[in-house]
């Protein structure tokens, strides 16, 4: 539900934030940590500025502020503001400009779990695989997703080492151990996770938007030629596990408000999703999103793609929900994965898997290179904002990410 924080009319004593096209308006105020002398902090983003929020209000951690229950983020959301907007006497020594601060990873992340839940970019992958049954069963009926690593997320900006690991030219091997060599990215929007439940109690469907605390943008880093040789029988490992970026700061659901938006109809040949997985039925949230890829030799990235993430087919709600339906404890500072989002068209696909079909159609750069995977000194940022009819934009920041060569063989 919107509130007079949404409120498009109102501005900030710090200028930058009232700019058309600014990220972080006085709307949105996303959470982040950094680190400030001895210690860390939580900021506040506003316009080109952080708002030390551990100084202005001894708020110790973002840990502490997933915990909470959402009507106390929502007053906190309101005190913050209030700060922002009526330039209270002493707040100026609470702000540092943003350029010059070191971001951190939001939190220390307890467990991290990757979802597959765009029906476009899995039809796709399937396609590639599976021709004549590009979707498994299962895929309609609840959301697919698997276990990942939290101790290689890494913040934006970040380099990310090319891994070595076992790849085989054809199905029944053998196998050699050798750098990867198709490297991808992956355009996905993490959710961190808040207040949780106990073990063996599952989330009810009805709250469980309310153990959303917020969003940021995520490149779960894919080796396809490492992934395409132990996938089989349990799913990714080495593949994946070697980096995850995210982006510093967290869009809480909150800023994400206005934004909501109802998900893509299913056919009506699709099965309705079980008692268990009937969330909020807006629980989705109309947010662009955009991969810019920078080679070595070019001075600028160009735009790759551009998709929605509205268009998956199952919501961050929906995710919690059968996240927990076993027992399955959920705790503040978790974080789940979407899974790549990808659209209907070519220019909506999430990953170069998709959008070179396995390298069978390479992507051009302006210098003449060609890209079916990711070469050593590739860039990748993504983008994502959020834009509605009476509201100001509000945007998610980047997350950016540099390919570095692999280590030499020991």
């Amino acid at each position: 539900m919107t509130d007079r924080t949404h409120d498009p009319a109102l501005r900030s004593w710090v200028e930058s934030a009232n700019q058309p096209g600014c990220d972080f308006p006085i709307q949105n105020l996303p959470f982040a940590t950094f680190r400030h002398l001895s210690g860390t902090h939580v900021g506040v983003a506003i316009g080109d500025r952080v708002l030390d929020v551990t100084e202005a209000l001894k708020i110790p951690s973002m840990r502490g502020l997933m915990a909470m229950p959402k009507p106390a983020r929502i007053e906190l959301r309101r005190e913050i503001q209030d700060l922002l907007v009526k330039h209270i006497a002493g707040i100026d020594a609470c702000m540092l400009p943003m350029a010059e601060t070191e971001f951190l990873l939001p939190c220390e992340i307890g467990d991290y779990s990757d979802f597959y839940a765009s029906i476009h970019h899995a039809t796709n992958v399937g396609s590639m695989f599976r021709p004549d049954n590009p979707l498994l069963p299962n895929y309609k009926w609840l959301p697919v997703g698997y276990h990942g690593r939290a101790s290689s997320i890494v913040v934006s900006g970040t380099a990310v080492r090319r891994p070595w690991g076992q790849t085989a030219e054809h199905p029944e091997g053998p196998p050699s151990f050798a750098p990867a060599r198709r490297l991808d990215y992956e355009l996905e929007v993490g959710a961190f996770l808040g207040p949780g439940n106990a073990a063996g109690e599952p989330i009810p469907p009805a709250q469980a938007g309310d153990h959303l605390f917020g969003v940021c943008l995520l490149n779960d880093w894919s080796a396809r030629d490492i992934q395409t040789w132990e996938y089989q029988p349990l799913g990714p490992f080495l593949a994946k596990s070697f980096a995850t970026s995210i982006s510093p700061w967290v869009v809480t659901m909150e800023a994400l408000e206005p934004f909501r938006a109802a998900p893509e109809p299913r056919p009506p040949s699709d099965p309705q999703p079980l008692p268990y997985l009937r969330t909020e039925a807006d629980g989705a949230y109309d947010i662009t999103l955009e991969v810019w890829l920078r080679s070595a030799r070019m001075a600028e990235p160009i735009q790759v793609s551009r998709s929605r993430f509205a268009s998956l087919y199952w919501t961050l709600s929906q995710m919690v929900a059968h996240h927990a339906s076993n027992g399955c404890p959920l705790r503040p500072g978790d974080l789940i994965g979407s899974g790549t989002v990808s659209g209907p068209e070519k220019e909506n696909r999430g990953c170069l898997l998709e959008a070179t079909w396995r390298g069978a159609e390479p992507l051009e750069l302006p210098t003449g290179e060609f890209r079916k995977f990711l070469e050593d000194g590739d860039e990748v940022t993504l983008r994502g904002w959020c834009e509605a009819p009476g509201y100001r934009r509000i945007g998610l920041g980047e997350c950016r990410g540099k390919v570095l060569p692999a280590t030499p063989e020991t």
